[in-house]
């Protein structure tokens, strides 16, 4: 099917009900010995069977052994790989663009037609472009929040999301509401002050049982060391649970950085996850992320976009996809 109907928040319902029948983003945070050692050696397993019949065993077997060891030593479970229905693999970067842009369409008709008004999440780079020059006539329904943010002025067009997002689509999307932050450098506040514009904001519904915003839709990228919005890996801010804390400030670069925190993410009535494009410096794309993001090894602390596997449908290009198992692309 197309992803633009696989979006759709009919469609979805099964799929997701069907999804969480698996180990959730809400249970791994509850640290499981046992369970870590099955998942980790199922998966032991599996890739060194692809590595046997590739000649490149003793690389992977240390690889695997390390990751092995550094899980079970801090009792972090292992997440399981994506459903395969979830992904969806189209000829190139334009087609990408143009499913997400449906997917957003689709999901804030459902959820205003439901409701009377959208809520969406978006990142920066580059699901920015996917939907420039878009002019929804639902915008004035509509409320945005972003994924991460930079600590800058709300005006720098070099740092700023905001800034870029209006160049390329906001300044068209008549009506609009944004929370946006308060333009200081100071991380810490700036999340304090992020947070507290969305427990206000009347359009911003609370999930009663986790505390949790629930978003229509999440829109979300993967950066090459498995970041999602800013949670990078090997920190902190990756393994914060519960409904206590939505916004996290992150100062591991300068400027320092806001960030959802990723139950927020995964608790998105929808996710979609959008991996594009191909450079002289990355021929293959983004194929060597979205392998290990969708069916790697791997923990929340090693690639934290493998905590969203279990809620997200993730679109590529062919590039993106070119190193997924058959079983993602032969569909």
């Amino acid at each position: 099917s197309k992803p633009r109907t696989r979006c759709a928040a009919a469609t979805m319902k099964s799929v997701v009900i069907a999804l969480l029948a698996l180990p959730s983003v809400a249970t791994a945070f509850i640290p499981s010995a046992l369970h870590s050692r099955k998942m980790i050696i199922a998966g032991r397993a599996s890739t060194r069977a692809a590595a046997t019949a590739e000649g490149t065993t003793s690389e992977v077997d240390d690889a695997v052994e390390e990751k092995l060891a550094a899980a079970l030593a801090e009792d972090i479970m292992a997440v399981p790989p994506a459903d395969a229905s979830s992904v969806f693999v189209l000829p190139d970067a334009t087609a990408v663009g143009v499913s997400v842009f449906d997917c957003v369409d689709e999901a804030a008709e459902a959820a205003i037609a439901e409701k009377g008004h959208f809520l969406l999440g978006i990142p920066g780079g580059s699901i920015l472009k996917m939907l420039a020059g878009t002019a929804p006539s639902w915008a004035s329904k509509t409320t945005v929040a972003y994924v991460n943010h930079k600590c800058v002025d709300m005006g720098d067009e070099k740092l700023a999301t905001h800034a870029k997002a209006c160049k390329l689509f906001l300044d068209d999307w008549e009506g609009i509401n944004v929370i946006t932050l308060g333009g200081s450098g100071d991380s810490a506040a700036e999340a304090a002050s992020y947070e507290k514009a969305m427990r206000d904001d009347s359009n911003i519904p609370t999930d009663p049982e986790t505390g949790l915003p629930v978003f229509d839709m999440m829109l979300v990228g993967v950066g090459d060391d498995g970041h999602v919005g800013s949670l990078y890996p090997d920190r902190d801010e990756v393994l914060v649970s519960g409904g206590d804390q939505w916004v996290l400030p992150v100062d591991m670069k300068t400027p320092g950085s806001i960030t959802l925190s990723l139950p927020v993410m995964a608790g998105a009535k929808e996710v979609v996850i959008a991996a594009c494009g191909v450079s002289d410096k990355y021929p293959q794309g983004k194929s060597a992320g979205m392998v290990r993001a969708i069916e790697g090894l791997e923990t929340l602390v090693s690639f934290p976009a493998s905590g969203l596997r279990g809620k997200s449908v993730w679109i590529l290009d062919e590039a993106a996809a070119s190193k997924l198992s058959p079983a993602y692309t032969s569909k």
